[in-house]
């Protein structure tokens, strides 16, 4: 099963397939990284 990079959550293989770059295994970041947001192709941290 794919993990997140970040937290090392997992995830689904769909999840990966929506939110990760392609050719990508395991997306960055997921919705368990609440300090982190995805932002066209980075990741940032979230604003307050």
């Amino acid at each position: 099963m794919p993990n997140c990079k970040n937290c090392e959550a997992s995830v689904t293989s769909a999840y990966v397939r929506v939110f990760a770059p392609e050719g990508m295994d395991h997306p960055r970041v997921c919705p368990n990284c609440e300090d982190k947001i995805r932002e066209q192709a980075e990741v940032r941290q979230k604003r307050n």
